[in-house]
């Protein structure tokens, strides 16, 4: 693709990788077929070539509208495109700088100002979240079924091994999980335990950024990534073996602490190691995985869907990895389809864009259901309470799962 951008980003960082990326786009439109938005809207200007089109528009010198900040706000980010895509374009980093320039053109109405404000607040501190869904458990019985169903029940998160192994990791927190599915981490835990591995927190770590950061609110993702990485350096120096990640879509921020603080000289090196010390819990345990299999003495016999989140299969390209792992334990994996596609989860997108995340929400129901399996099970803590919202069918973290398997033998 031909560009010819504009005096005001020619030869500017933002500028050199738009250009790069934008060349090595040969409109193929292969990218169409496995667009969520695209699928539901029928539009190619909701379609990844039809908004690179519009980014290249701007870069080039043309003037950002609200509807072009509409097509760029209706991208999922789920990257399913870059899976797709033969000529490698890396469309996540586009968009982040598309969506960048046409926040500072276009700006928000008040209302909407607000809005995205309050959810960066609210989701990101684990102190107001847990507040505010306590409360709402208080009155849950009270609320119409269709508000009832994004507010779980409480739940204990079960017993979390004390520090006794020489090998140890850390695990990220997170800001929501921990009130929604405390037993998530509780049950890395435990399985890592079995492992001879010690799981710990870094208790100055916090968000990781990606909820301001998919928001638009740069510095405040930065921020956040900073934070963290003064938190685990000194663990890893430590001898901390990794930073483990639970939620895909946390694991997917970090990783790419190294592309995002490239060009910051107190925190580029530092950045760059903690995303190379950054696993999912999937890829440590596929890496253990003859120990694994040697703890399981009496195989699971349930019947599952899985759906793998975007961040983890298109983000963090790990595909197959909790497949294997949850076939091992012996769980009956039921054939799903179109599991390239997003379940319309996508951090705040379900809160922002309800119309087509609650679409998308119901078509991968519909595959994950097909099957009649007693469980579905996921990797993130956002495509969890999005499909449990949707169905009577327990929604549950594939490594919870792994643990009562290993519990039982």
């Amino acid at each position: 693709m031909q560009t010819h951008l504009a005096d005001v980003f020619r030869n500017t960082p933002d500028g050199e990788v738009a250009e790069r990326i934008l060349r090595n786009c040969v409109h193929c439109g292969f990218c169409l077929a496995t667009c969520p938005t695209y699928q539901v809207l029928g539009s190619e200007l909701d379609s990844p070539r039809g908004r690179i089109y519009l980014m290249k528009q701007m870069l080039e010198g043309a003037t950002p509208s609200t509807k072009t900040q509409l097509h760029l706000d209706r991208c999922l980010t789920c990257r399913n495109c870059e899976t797709t895509c033969p000529s490698g374009v890396e469309y996540g980093k586009l968009l982040d700088i598309g969506r960048r320039i046409v926040e500072e053109e276009v700006g928000r109405g008040a209302t909407r100002a607000v809005a995205r404000a309050a959810l960066k607040a609210g989701l990101g501190s684990p102190l107001l979240f847990n507040g505010m869904l306590k409360i709402g458990r208080t009155v849950r019985g009270l609320l119409p079924g269709f508000l009832r169903a994004h507010i779980p029940a409480a739940e204990a998160a079960g017993d979390w091994p004390s520090p006794r192994h020489a090998r140890r990791m850390l695990v990220l927190q997170g800001c929501v999980q921990p009130g929604l599915r405390p037993g998530i981490n509780a049950a890395t835990a435990r399985v890592l335990d079995r492992l001879g591995i010690s799981l710990v927190t870094a208790k100055e770590a916090g968000c990781c950024g990606a909820l301001a950061h998919h928001l638009n609110d740069t510095e405040a993702g930065l921020s956040a990534a900073r934070r963290n990485i003064d938190a685990w350096i000194p663990q890893l120096d430590a001898g901390a073996d990794a930073i483990v990640m639970t939620a895909s879509g946390c694991g997917v921020m970090v990783k790419d602490y190294g592309w995002l603080l490239r060009d910051d000289p107190a925190y580029g090196e530092k950045a760059a190691r903690v995303a190379a010390a950054t696993k999912d819990i999937s890829e440590i345990l596929v890496g253990e995985g003859d120990a694994v299999k040697r703890l399981i003495t009496r195989p699971a016999q349930e019947r599952v869907a899985y759906h793998p989140p975007c961040t983890l299969q298109h983000g963090q390209k790990l595909a197959g990895g909790v497949e294997a792992l949850l076939s091992a334990a012996g769980f009956e994996l039921v054939p799903v389809a179109e599991q390239h596609l997003c379940c319309g989860a996508a951090g705040t997108y379900s809160i922002l864009q309800p119309e087509i995340a609650g679409q998308l929400k119901a078509r991968k129901l519909g595959h994950l259901q097909a099957g009649q399996p007693a469980l579905i099970v996921t990797a993130n803590i956002g495509c969890l309470t999005h499909l449990q919202s949707g169905t009577a069918i327990p929604v549950r973290h594939w490594v919870e799962l792994l643990d009562e398997a290993l519990a039982a033998s």
